[in-house]
């Protein structure tokens, strides 16, 4: 989910008792909540590396002890520095004592908030492996959006909320018993887990409903149901049979397939030469491992050039509204000869048939 999901669930775990028993509790859980996404770095290797890496081993059971030993770390290294910059001061007799620093303790909190980071990325349609570097199948739920308002909301509240009374508190004259925030952070941890049981169920519900369909005639091989943001009862449906995909609204309160009037088709091309070659490329081999409903175009191009433009998209993100190019996809142009000359994810730079018919094709 977004970075900002997770720092928030981070807090939310931290407030919600675990910081009454060591200091730095609820630090150490919101940097290790978000910790698992330091794979963005890959980034800087090109979009290609970026998709072939993450998720990866930072999101798996095995790396999940190393993220949290990473974060104690940085945890320790910032303790320290904040000792020697400003020691601590003599309190006064009347405060209470400071909660003792269990390391120890720490480092399994640290544990808990990265595998929280795992549950919530697999919640969502992108998928996760749970078990790199021994097994790298890609593993999700598909009943959440990779932002979601509901819970965003949720924890937003949790975590504010107690401040407000706080303040109210203070202005009455009464006294705190200790950290703040765990009753509010409670609850908006028990919101996401209701968010997420009423969604897996509304999920379910569009996938038999998907089930007891025929699509022009042909039974499917297999299909799936993608979450929109907002609405819980709409749902992207994809369906693969032997010769075509099919995308189509669903709506799991009916629950209904929308299938005759917003359907799309997606018929397979044959295979040719190019169509192996782009695949075998950097980009198609990384995009196909990922791609759950992959379908790949193949077009010629002539005039100043000539060649072949392949254009990569995943059937999970082509939603009906989503307009033009599909978000990550991906593109593979080559020569006559069927050589690489160029390869990359989709953006505002990706090449089309038109400009390289009158461009050069590699850049």
């Amino acid at each position: 989910m977004d970075p900002l999901t997770h720092f928030l669930t981070g807090g939310c775990m931290g407030r919600a008792g675990f910081n009454r028993k060591s200091a730095l509790t609820t630090l150490t859980m919101v940097l290790a909540a978000e910790a698992a996404d330091i794979d963005v770095l890959w980034e800087f290797k090109g979009s290609i590396a970026a998709l072939q890496h993450h998720r990866g081993i930072t999101h798996s059971f095995v790396g999940v002890p190393f993220v949290a030993a990473a974060v104690l770390l940085f945890v320790y290294l910032g303790h320290r520095l904040k000792l020697r910059l400003r020691p601590p001061r003599a309190r006064s007799p009347e405060a209470p004592p400071p909660l003792p620093i269990r390391w120890g303790y720490l480092y399994f909190c640290a544990v808990l908030a990265a595998l929280g980071h795992l549950l919530l990325d697999y919640s969502t349609a992108y998928g996760i492996r749970l078990f790199e570097p021994f097994n790298f199948r890609w593993y999700s739920w598909d009943i959440v959006y990779i932002i979601d308002p509901v819970i965003l909301l949720a924890l937003i509240a949790g975590l504010t909320l107690p401040a407000l009374f706080g303040l109210i508190n203070q202005e009455i004259g009464a006294r705190s018993k200790g950290p703040r925030g765990r009753a509010g952070a409670i609850f908006a941890l028990v919101c996401l887990v209701l968010v997420w049981g009423v969604r897996d169920y509304q999920h379910r519900r569009a996938v038999t409903a998907m089930n007891s369909f025929l699509y022009h005639g042909a039974a499917p091989l297999r299909l799936a149901a993608y979450p929109y943001m907002i609405d819980p009862f709409s749902w992207h449906g994809v369906v693969e049979t032997p010769d075509f995909f099919e995308t189509v609204p669903v709506n799991s309160l009916g629950p209904q397939v929308d299938s005759e009037s917003r359907g799309l088709v997606f018929y397979k091309p044959p295979e040719t030469d190019a169509s192996r070659a782009a695949k075998s490329s950097y980009l198609g081999q990384v995009y196909l491992d990922w791609a759950v409903f992959p379908f790949v175009e193949v077009q010629k191009f002539q005039g100043e050039n000539s060649g072949y433009l392949a254009e990569f998209k995943d059937l999970r993100y082509t939603y009906p509204e989503s307009r033009g190019r599909t978000p990550l996809g991906g593109y593979v142009v080559l020569s006559p000869d069927l050589r690489v000359l160029e390869q990359g994810m989709n953006s505002s730079r990706s090449p089309s048939v038109d400009s390289l018919e009158h461009g050069p094709a590699g850049r």
